[in-house]
């Protein structure tokens, strides 16, 4: 037995391995989160269990009761759970699918399971312990949805129709506790399978009703879906490309899959949060879809546009701060690729004016242009593709190189300004961004040459000027 119950069974407590701990046991999968039962204090077995497993204990907040015991190391954690209404099956009574209501005994062998969770889950199927799952805790609806994409499992019908019939209820569900569910749904291998369940139970509706509104928002030729089934189809081609990328990358492609292997924010990688972007992506058309006198679809500003709502979205869901920037800034930037692809070859200014407008996502909107080309298959899609993805790969090693080495002038700033007999202000700081293009672009290597640049540029009253 694992560690942490190990050293529970010592401890006078009755106690039962209940909810997803011993589901994912008896599924075989790996799990270092145990849902403890606990006939008595929790407080006293949590503060126990912490001195003798080497561990932290404190009480959960709005736990109800509940305290949590984190190993040192973060290499496990229990929650232990005052045992509902006085016996384990008035307590499993009151939990949400029948999965989740099978309960072991710590130090025994036999299986409680008064509602058939096991024979779901041999059957690979979800299904309520009652009528009132959904009501008592509305986000259980959102969590059926999120379970049916980690486990590949089944709805049971009439569990679908409860939890469609709750499905408004979720509005008044913390924010926090929603964006911890939708965040695992997005994450998930089976991604897609997650929210098409959200859409069946109408949770995106409450949840993220932008993502609804994409429905039936038809496009220009040149795409072959309407804007709902073209988000999707970008999301799938970024899970895609996380899972192989070479082809579409290229050599560096291993780079690139490093890079965005990374933590950014709200425990999730720049990988997931690459999902987000290819959710939000297309988020404004609706709200900027107009059609010219000839009959051209056009969705002026969906980008600006976009990256507003989508940042509002996630604000929404008290999602952190540097999660809304980064996938705004996604947003914000996601066509300017494509557009730089009428003007190959690039310069050295060109490549330079994308990776500065891009930043700090560079690499991240390179890729998710990618996934965008790749699931736009209208007319012309063949050739257009094969040049988006020429010009993708050469920016992405600009865009690693970048980043292992941001460019910068071969002048300071307070060398510079003594040089010219200039104050610190806004002229010099334009002085110095058009010297780290110039230097960028291999016009100049030198701080003699920089600070010859910079005087013909005073005299010349040409600062600023990006000469693209």
């Amino acid at each position: 037995m694992e560690a942490p119950l190990d050293a529970l069974e010592q401890l006078d407590a009755r106690a039962w391995l209940v909810g997803g701990a011993l589901r994912d046991r008896l599924l075989d999968r790996p799990t270092t989160d145990y849902d403890v039962a606990i006939d008595g204090d929790p407080g006293r077995v949590a503060r126990a269990l912490a001195r003798a497993a080497g561990g932290h204990a404190f009480a959960l907040a709005e736990g109800f009761g509940a305290w949590r015991v984190v190993a040192r190391d973060h290499a496990w954690q229990v929650d232990l759970l005052p045992l509902a209404d006085g016996s384990i099956e008035s307590d499993l009574a009151k939990r949400d699918l029948t999965i989740n209501a099978i309960a072991q005994p710590l130090g025994g062998d036999e299986l409680i399971d008064p509602f058939g969770g096991l024979a779901d889950l041999r059957r690979r199927r979800l299904r309520m312990v009652s009528s009132r799952a959904f009501s008592e805790d509305p986000l259980r609806t959102l969590r059926l949805a999120r379970l049916a994409c980690e486990l590949g499992f089944t709805v049971e019908s009439r569990t679908a129709v409860i939890a469609t019939d709750s499905a408004n209820r979720l509005s008044a569900v913390a924010p926090e506790r929603i964006f911890g569910e939708l965040k695992r749904i997005i994450s998930a291998d089976r991604a897609l399978v997650g929210l098409q369940l959200m859409d069946e139970l109408a949770l995106t509706d409450v949840i993220l009703p932008e993502l609804s509104e994409l429905r039936g928002v038809e496009q220009s030729p040149y795409h072959h879906l309407d804007v709902h089934g073209h988000t999707r189809a970008v999301l799938e081609r970024v899970i895609g490309l996380e899972s192989s990328s070479d082809e579409a990358l290229g050599s560096r492609a291993g780079e690139v899959s490093a890079f965005l292997a990374r933590p950014l924010a709200n425990e999730l990688t720049r990988w997931q949060a690459l999902r987000f972007g290819a959710l939000m992506h297309d988020v404004a058309k609706p709200r900027t879809r107009e059609v010219s006198a000839e009959g051209r679809v056009t969705f002026m500003g969906h980008d600006a546009l976009g990256a507003e709502m989508a940042g509002s979205a996630l604000g929404r869901l008290r999602a952190s701060e540097r999660l809304r920037e980064h996938v705004s800034a996604l947003v914000r930037n996601h066509l300017r690729l494509g557009f730089l692809v009428h003007e190959m070859p690039l310069g050295r200014r060109g490549i330079y004016g994308y990776l500065r407008a891009c930043a700090p996502v560079q690499l991240d909107v390179t890729v998710l242009s990618v996934a965008d080309r790749l699931a736009t298959r209208g007319v012309g899609s063949e050739q257009a593709i094969a040049r988006h993805l020429e010009l993708a790969q050469q920016l992405v090693g600009e865009a690693l190189n970048w980043l292992a080495s941001p460019p910068r002038p071969p002048v300071r700033g307070d060398q510079l300004a003594e040089a010219l007999g200039i104050q610190p202000g806004p002229e010099l700081g334009q002085l110095l961004a058009e010297l780290e293009q110039a230097s960028f672009a291999g016009e100049i290597v030198s701080r003699q040459d920089a600070i010859r640049r910079a005087s013909e540029l005073l005299r010349g009253g040409s600062i600023g000027s990006t000469g693209q």
